[in-house]
């Protein structure tokens, strides 16, 4: 369960850090962090000036400390690094998370492996297809890619070389697996892939629930949670906009 927060402590960190560099207010900032990301010294993190000091004052002590250590080689906090400060320290948090079931071994390594596999392809997919036209080249891409998963190590190579969102697609085709996903998603259209990885998610973590004595199912069951808060949302947002006929169109079930 600690490391089921620890994505949350993430997200919050890089808000904060975010919110900073556009001078944003503090206590504005902390009201909007996930509660189950938060920590002792989450608001003085907005205060820190370069990687170092942040890693220094504030997440020395917490357990983002091992996984922070990798993202000391920038010396300012800025838009961009701040991205590739999320890439990189969801890459620690998913390869540990991943040693740690291992350790575990059992129905729970069992369930979390293809879980936190799925996990780890998809923000290979989605730092592929972001990454696209920016200036972050190939070689910073390869290095924020998560090294276990079902792309692990081919498709790695063929998403850090790609250049465009058809050789993202070419890439995934050689996967049975990938290939099918793409199979439901129009050609050229990266936004309706996200649905597909979301209704992927919620079955396999629906699967995780028939078997028993396994850690997993606080994992599914917090993924499911996320889920319904999107599938909220979204219904929220169509009705704001008067687009309740595009409902069925976002939720995933």
């Amino acid at each position: 369960m600690d490391y089921c927060t620890y994505g949350y402590m993430i997200d919050n960190v890089v808000l904060l850090v975010s919110g900073s560099l556009h001078d944003r207010d503090v206590g504005e900032l902390l009201e909007k962090c996930h509660p189950l990301g938060m920590f002792d010294s989450i608001g003085t993190v907005a205060v820190a000036q370069s990687m170092a000091e942040l890693y220094q004052l504030v997440l020395q002590d917490t357990p983002l400390g091992p996984y922070f250590r990798q993202r000391l080689t920038a010396e300012d906090l800025d838009e961009m690094n701040v991205e590739l400060l999320r890439s990189t320290l969801y890459k620690a948090y998913l390869e540990d998370f991943w040693r740690f079931c291992e350790r575990l071994g059992g129905a729970t390594a069992e369930i979390m492996r293809g879980l936190l596999a799925f996990e780890a392809d998809r923000r290979v997919i989605n730092i592929t297809i972001n990454s696209l036209g920016t200036e972050l080249s190939l070689d910073e891409r390869r290095s924020l890619f998560p090294a276990f998963g079902e792309l692990h190590p081919y498709g790695h190579a063929a998403l850090g070389a790609a250049q465009d969102f058809d050789q993202v697609r070419q890439a995934l085709e050689g996967f049975p697996f990938f290939r099918q996903l793409l199979a439901r998603v129009s050609y050229g259209e990266a936004q309706m892939l996200d649905k597909v990885m979301f209704e992927r998610e919620v079955a396999q973590c629906k699967l995780a629930f028939m078997q028993q004595f396994h850690y997993g199912s606080f994992y599914c069951y917090l993924k499911l949670r996320e889920q319904e808060i999107r599938n909220l949302m979204w219904v929220s947002e169509c009705v704001a906009q008067q687009q309740k006929s595009r409902i069925h169109d976002g939720v995933v079930n």
